[in-house]
């Protein structure tokens, strides 16, 4: 049996980032990667991670970015989803401590377009690495799925290099994730994109591995929201294939010498998610599960107090009966955080991570 990691609480980045990760694949557990749009998910997300007693990976997407500085706030050059995504960060270094957590701190999904978002927060994670010796992420993520292979790697290796120089990890994807995420439309796809190939895997393993830390997203079947039992085709055998190509081809002792990452992990069966952790997944994105599991009990303390929500004085109780306390967002907002930290606290479970550290 493992022995159980000792974590300090606070974003893990650097050495203490790459050990996380290797302990995970030892341990055979991966953690869970939460989409976060504001200090109400952040929150959930820490107080699940402090009764799990594991690391939790916080992340925004480009869109999550923006909401989190606001709407109301113009997105030119991609200042309001920088400014949104550097809040957050500052925000979970903060509450990490407070809840006595280690965070994974990342950014999801940035596409070829949206590299200015990424490229704005590497110019803020090199201004706090001179200042505190540490970068304000942990990692980011590149998804130039989209692009030629021979692009893909060229632009991933270019910003790896960047990032490496204050011990930051970079996020890859190979193949597509299906369905419909944060205003990405993969639903209609060709299938065959949906499988990432062994020697795709090899040769962004030679590329990068010069270069700097990274993880691979690799698509074996994923795909983003939940669908009816039947209508996704996972095939977590191509992430084992792709570590037994790399093995034999370079002559590696290390027969996972891959961190790879479950994009699509919403609605996965628990089969699943343990076949693909055994070939060396150490990440897993949850967002679709995540939001229902918010909104689910909002909506019903909605419905169970509507006479109470027509106006600010007035309900069945009496017509000068204020209203005050059924309106007020703490009381329905928090019902939504205790839900989705009760999800998550299952994902722990399902990724073999519950228990599995020391903080």
């Amino acid at each position: 049996m493992t022995t159980a990691m000792k974590l300090r609480p606070g974003v893990v980045t650097g050495k203490a980032l790459a050990e996380l990760y290797a302990y995970c694949k030892e341990a055979e557990c991966a953690l869970p990667a939460v989409n976060v749009i504001g200090s109400h998910s952040v929150n959930a997300a820490l107080a699940a991670a402090r009764d799990a007693k594991s690391p939790i990976i916080v992340q925004l997407s480009q869109g999550g970015g923006h909401f989190y500085a606001g709407k109301f706030l113009d997105n030119t050059g991609e200042r309001a989803a920088i400014a949104g995504s550097i809040a957050a960060a500052h925000h979970v270094r903060i509450v990490a401590e407070a809840y006595g957590v280690p965070v994974v701190m990342h950014t999801d999904h940035c596409a070829k377009k949206l590299l200015p978002w990424v490229e704005g927060l590497i110019t803020a994670g090199e201004a706090y690495f001179e200042k505190h010796g540490e970068p304000l992420y942990s990692s980011h993520m590149l998804d130039l799925s989209e692009e030629s292979l021979d692009e893909n790697l060229t632009i991933c290796a270019r910003v790896l290099e960047r990032m490496s120089k204050i011990n930051m990890q970079l996020e890859i994807e190979l193949g597509v994730t299906g369905g419909e995420e944060d205003g990405v439309d993969n639903s209609e796809i060709d299938n065959s994109r949906l499988y990432t190939q062994p020697s795709e895997v090899l040769e962004s393993y030679d590329r990068l591995s010069k270069v700097g830390a990274f993880t691979i997203a690799a698509s074996f079947g994923n795909t983003h929201g939940v669908y009816k039992p039947g209508n996704v085709k996972l095939t977590p055998k191509i992430l084992k294939n792709s570590q037994d190509a790399i093995a034999k081809a370079r002559g590696l002792k290390d027969k996972k010498p891959v961190n790879f990452v479950f994009h699509g992990g919403s609605g996965s069966t628990p089969e699943e998610i343990k076949e693909a952790v055994s070939y060396g997944v150490i990440k897993m994105n949850i967002d679709t599960d995540t939001q229902w599991a918010f909104t689910h009990p909002i909506r019903k303390y909605m419905d169970d107090n509507t006479a109470y929500l027509q106006t600010q004085i007035g309900n069945p109780e009496g017509d000068d009966k204020p209203n005050k306390k059924k309106i007020d967002p703490r009381g329905w907002l928090h019902l939504g955080e205790k839900e989705m930290a009760a999800r998550l606290i299952q994902a722990f479970k399902d990724l073999n991570s519950f228990g599995k550290f020391a903080f």
